[in-house]
């Protein structure tokens, strides 16, 4: 059976969306749709665009870099950068993108404040939790969440919006809203402790576990397959 077009399936994902919403008691615009558009053509993104989705996550910079180009005269896409973030791709980072959920470490943040165009607004950035404990799992712990925070609120030209995380898969929904409300809980204690900072972002769940990030209070929630179809196999990115 043919997938379907992606303007069908966006329209799917965002009935989703509202419903999983509804589900929770949460109002209709209290989460988006980041579309993840990791190993696909800039032809599959503009459909998206021309109905209705502008917030796009890109995980390989190289390849974001080309479909930014291509598609330069839509200057209103959001482009979030959502992949691993090591020191030699902090610059292009900075310059071009609007969104960084990956920040694990005080050095980049530093690095993506520094070199953070002044022309441009600053950098919204989501810190990446480890919630899983996971050790082949990037992003902060817990315990170390509070004085990352503390030093990126100290950096001019970063903003920081909130959290993300990639919990440990899961087919059960009571362990997946166990995952994520770990995840709210952190969220909820950075907002406590920094009453001053704009946090407002829990950037969790994605095609699989939708329903219960949006349950536990994803305001945004990463959608690859559900919108684009699989994607070829690992080592067969273009």
């Amino acid at each position: 059976m043919p997938e379907a077009s992606v303007p069908q399936s966006l329209h799917a994902a965002n009935q989703r969306l509202q419903n999983a919403l509804q589900a929770a008691g949460r109002p209709a615009q209290a989460a988006r749709i980041l579309a993840v558009s990791k190993t696909k053509p800039a032809a599959m993104l503009r459909q998206a665009y021309d109905a209705g989705q502008r917030a796009f996550g890109e995980n390989y910079l190289q390849e974001a870099l080309e479909k930014q180009a291509q598609l330069a005269a839509l200057d209103d896409i959001e482009w979030h950068f959502i992949g691993a973030l090591q020191s030699n791709k902090t610059r292009d980072v900075a310059e071009h993108f609007a969104w960084v959920h990956s920040v694990e470490r005080e050095k980049i943040a530093r690095r993506l404040s520094d070199q953070r165009p002044p022309t441009l607004a600053p950098l919204n950035v989501c810190l990446q939790l480890n919630v899983s404990g996971e050790a082949s799992k990037a992003g902060v712990d817990a315990e170390a969440l509070p004085a990352l925070a503390e030093a990126l609120l100290g950096l001019p030209n970063l903003r920081l919006r909130g959290l993300m995380a990639l919990p440990a898969p899961s087919d059960d929904p009571a362990r997946q809203r166990e995952a994520f409300r770990a995840v709210r809980v952190a969220f909820e204690g950075l907002r406590t402790r920094f009453p001053e900072a704009p946090l407002d972002t829990l950037s969790m769940g994605m095609s699989g576990d939708l329903e219960a990030a949006v349950a536990e209070g994803a305001t945004l929630v990463r959608l690859g397959t559900a919108i684009f179809g699989s994607r070829p196999p690992v080592g067969a990115r273009p």
